[in-house]
């Protein structure tokens, strides 16, 4: 019998001799030698903590009384680390998503903050954290352009706290890094020209809104893509638009499909979902058909298997970009030497294709 296939109490009982044999033991290094899941280990520390069977610390168990002194604190005094992200209900539900994942593993407690894409916002909400002494490190997706924006990452840059900038990169300064975990949203939108370009279209167009932080790496992606391949850059529409809740966007949109018309221009990459969505709906309205006179790809890919067709999305690692954030604060929290090297870790999109291209 495997110990995968062994009873609860069986693999408990388990956990206690490899804990004891060991004196400490982490939850990976138990999920590995008894073939199950790290969630399933931490379900089992949990309840042998309960019954004083062992002593829970950061990462793992040990010995029952038997705790190294400053390994961890006790248990129900948990690492706690402030998130603040620009919105609640796009995009980052699914980076909190695997920042939760990630939290229960790595045995932190987070405390979530949500604010509205504006520098002082975010600096109100990261100042009343720190200054109540509430945190032991933070989560950060900043506002960095601007008076404002570059003055909140200095201020990051001099809190006593770790700090993990999601989604961010704090510019070129050659100073002191704020460690970072981003997506490559540059290479995501290459993805997307090198599939358009073997399906055979020759002019590639990129619409991109003003206000996104994302905009700027699609926009180089594109280019770079374009240039690389020998695709037209020059008359092919590079537009910035204001997205699809202002008032403006309407006519930007038919502007836009006009221009495609006038350059001969057969595909697009837009970002983000809501306003790829618009432009089709507003191209059945026209009579051009997706994608037999005009193929889209998105960026995002947050609602675009339910437009109808169904787009080509570039899926940013949203999820994945959480986990590896609070994996890198952990081992910040845990790691108290001052030399260890600040990180900065990309990770990429993934191209789902589907109808519209």
């Amino acid at each position: 019998m495997t110990t995968s296939d062994m009873l609860p109490a069986e693999r408990r009982a388990k956990v206690v001799e490899l804990i004891r044999d060991r004196g400490t033991a982490r939850v990976h290094d138990l999920a590995d030698a008894l073939d199950v899941s790290a969630i399933t280990v931490r379900r089992d520390i949990n309840f042998l903590a309960e019954q004083g069977l062992v002593h829970r610390v950061r990462g793992g168990a040990t010995v029952a009384g038997g705790p190294v002194p400053g390994t961890a604190p006790p248990a129900g005094e948990l690492p706690t680390v402030g998130m603040v992200v620009p919105s609640l209900d796009y995009y980052w539900p699914d980076v909190i998503k695997g920042v939760r994942e990630a939290s229960a593993e790595e045995d932190v407690r987070i405390v979530l903050r949500g604010a509205t894409y504006e520098a002082a916002d975010e600096r109100r909400q990261l100042a009343r954290l720190v200054e109540t002494g509430a945190v032991d490190g933070l989560l950060v997706a900043p506002t960095t352009t601007g008076a404002e924006g570059e003055a909140l990452v200095e201020w990051l840059r001099s809190v006593d706290l770790p700090v993990v900038l999601l989604e961010r990169t704090p510019g070129d300064s050659y100073r002191e890094v704020v460690e970072s975990v981003v997506s490559d949203h540059a290479r995501g939108a290459a993805m997307a020209v090198v599939h358009l370009a073997e399906a055979g279209h020759r002019r590639v167009g990129v619409c991109t809104t003003v206000t996104s932080p994302t905009s700027p790496h699609v926009r180089r992606g594109w280019r770079e893509a374009c240039e690389r391949l020998g695709l037209p850059v020059e008359g092919t529409p590079d537009v910035r638009t204001a997205d699809s809740r202002d008032p403006a966007w309407p006519a930007a949109l038919d502007a836009l499909l006009d221009r495609c018309a006038a350059t001969g221009t057969t595909a697009l990459l837009v970002h983000s979902d809501p306003e790829a969505i618009s432009l089709v709906q507003r191209c059945q309205e026209r009579g051009v058909h997706v994608p037999r006179d005009l193929a889209v790809v998105t960026y995002d890919d947050e609602v675009a298997e339910l437009c109808d067709p169904p787009l080509t999305a570039v899926r940013p690692p949203k999820a994945a970009v959480g986990r590896a954030a609070v994996a890198l604060l952990a081992a910040r929290l845990r790691d108290h030497d001052p030399h260890r090297p600040a990180h900065r870790v990309v990770i990429e999109p993934r191209l789902v294709v589907r109808s519209s291209s």
